[in-house]
């Protein structure tokens, strides 16, 4: 289990204080997508290897710190997914988190009515209750074809594939779900942000300079993705004895140009002086972001600097028909 989704219990009063929350949250992991008015999905892949604990245990740390600093109790599911941990949050309650096991989620869901799946309207459920298909195991159980004439061919197979515990689905830091005016740090400016953990406890400097590399380069493509430039890039170096370092530098102008923030991710690891450091995983946040139409771009005259600008053009369009990692780390590296 390596998703939680919490769901603080804000009076309706205090919905502003969910961007605090969610700061609460980036302590453990960088991974954050909220789900406004209230909820968060939070992924600990690799703050369970850096705190040593499973994510049923940093769920009982962050129900603490939230009453502790914040004075708001929570609900939390566990699961080896979004949709997993969503449908667990619907059991849970406060002081109890709701796991669900890999290997147990097609089990859980089974017995589940068929509008508790999220992305399932009330039409789309009147629809296969009106054919006995009341449950997810029974959805699961049904023939594709069947499903398919009754709710359509892509949302049939989609439909199927979930009842039977499948989730493509990941935990998009700041998704666009979250209105633009929320889309905030515990600091209180928007942020997108990239973590590299290690297989191992990492020396060689190498390959943290690689990781910071394929770091900006992902930051580089979402904020041009969703339009946004940032004003300031903040590296933080997480130790093998669970302490860290934190930098951060303003750019010279606001910027989604990979290879400008991979030359700041450079010059922020360089001027921490690590020697022998071991070093367990990198982060890379870009803070202070605003639109790109109205940031403003010095004419460098610079042949070398528009050509890899191009590139990083047609690499944002193999992205977008391929997916991510059709594109190496280092391709845009100027």
């Amino acid at each position: 289990m390596t998703i939680l989704c919490v769901r603080f219990q804000l009076p309706p009063a205090s919905e502003a204080a969910l961007p605090g929350l969610l700061g609460l949250l980036e302590e453990f992991t960088p991974v954050v997508e909220a789900l406004p008015p209230d909820t968060a999905l939070a992924d600990l892949r690799g703050a369970e290897r850096y705190f040593g604990r499973s994510a049923v245990e940093l769920a009982s740390v962050i129900r603490v710190r939230a009453l502790a600093l914040h004075g708001f109790d929570c609900v939390i599911g566990a699961g080896p997914g979004p949709m997993s941990a969503r449908m667990a949050l619907r059991d849970a309650r406060p002081g109890v988190t709701c796991a669900v096991p890999e290997d147990g989620v097609r089990e859980f869901l089974a017995e589940k009515p068929v509008v508790a799946l999220p992305g399932v309207g009330t039409a789309t459920a009147r629809t296969l209750c009106e054919y006995g298909l009341d449950t997810l195991g029974r959805v699961a159980a049904a023939p594709l074809s069947t499903l398919q004439r009754l709710v359509g061919a892509k949302a049939g197979r989609e439909l199927r594939d979930k009842a039977a515990g499948v989730d493509r689905g990941r935990v998009v830091p700041n998704a666009v779900s979250l209105p633009h005016s929320r889309l905030r740090s515990s600091g209180g400016t928007p942020v997108l942000a990239e973590e590299r953990p290690f297989g191992r406890d990492e020396l060689d400097p190498d390959r943290h300079r690689r990781a910071l590399l394929s770091a900006a380069g992902e930051l580089g493509a979402r904020l041009r993705a969703v339009e946004k430039v940032c004003r300031t890039l903040t590296l933080t170096v997480r130790y093998a004895d669970r302490s860290s370092t934190t930098r951060s530098r303003t750019l010279g102008e606001p910027t989604a140009h990979s290879a400008a923030l991979t030359r700041t991710a450079y010059g922020l690891y360089e001027a921490l002086g690590l020697q022998r450091a071991r070093v367990r995983a990198v982060v890379l946040r870009a803070e202070g972001l605003g639109p790109a139409g109205q940031a403003s771009h010095q004419l460098t005259f610079d042949p070398v600097d528009e050509k890899v600008r191009r590139i990083e053009e047609v690499a944002d369009r193999v992205r977008e028909k391929f997916g991510p990692g059709a594109v190496k780390p280092g391709t845009l590296a100027a």
